[in-house]
């Protein structure tokens, strides 16, 4: 965690406010993560028809659910064609995939990240949620996007065992329907959580959306490892 508290000080101080989202078209969105009035920054990035037509493959071809391992933007696309082959399709999708673990680790100053490749039938996490971790990216490379809420309109009391068995719709965890946003596919973001340094109580609420029957979706996340 030692480049989440030194790297904050490339902003000015800026107060105690209720986080927000920060999202953009331009990739340097990204660094906003370190602004204490940010607790999700979104990079609205349009994925390439050749990446699309590769992922399309990569699903068409591939039944493994979940992969996971330590990336390094050094190795990330050895393992993943070693896992997966070496057809166009793998090659397209792994590159991509490295330069995320190289933004990553180039934004955090670390030099490895704990890899998630998953593809999805179902919700894997469907309940709102935080993380106790420092911050995570995600990006869905095919299928509908997380789900989250803004940090000001979440009643953190209804999470866990305070919704008393209810769902999150109806727990009173949030207003309306209208206060769930949601990533699109393509967007790269990423989601401060509970262990980011004085974030208790702030990191970003989110859950896995509903899948629709005979739906597919192929999701990419990367974690700080070890301290």
């Amino acid at each position: 965690m030692i480049a989440v508290t030194e790297n904050r000080a490339i902003f000015e101080d800026i107060g105690v406010i209720s986080p927000q989202v920060k999202a953009s078209k331009h990739v340097e969105v990204l660094t906003d993560i370190y602004r204490e009035d940010t607790n999700i920054a979104v990079w609205q990035r349009d994925i390439t028809t050749e990446l699309t037509l590769a992922v399309d493959e990569f699903l068409h071809t591939n039944q493994t659910k979940t992969t996971t391992f330590m990336a390094t933007p050094e190795n990330t696309y050895d393992l993943l064609c070693e896992k997966f082959g070496d057809s166009t399709a793998v090659k397209t999708l792994s590159k991509d995939v490295a330069v995320l673990v190289d933004m990553f680790c180039c934004l955090f100053e670390l030099k490895e990240a704990g890899l998630r490749l998953t593809i999805l039938e179902h919700a894997m996490c469907p309940r709102f949620h935080f993380d106790r971790i420092p911050c995570r990216l995600i990006t869905t490379y095919r299928g509908v996007g997380t789900q989250w809420l803004p940090h000001d309109v979440v009643d953190r009391s209804k999470l866990g065992a305070g919704n008393q068995g209810k769902s999150d719709e109806e727990s009173g965890l949030f207003n309306n329907l209208d206060d769930i946003k949601q990533l699109s596919q393509g967007d790269v973001a990423l989601l401060k959580g509970e262990g980011w340094n004085e974030h208790e109580g702030a990191g970003l609420v989110h859950r896995s959306p509903a899948i629709a029957a005979g739906e597919r979706r192929l999701i990419v996340t990367l974690d700080f490892v070890g301290d």
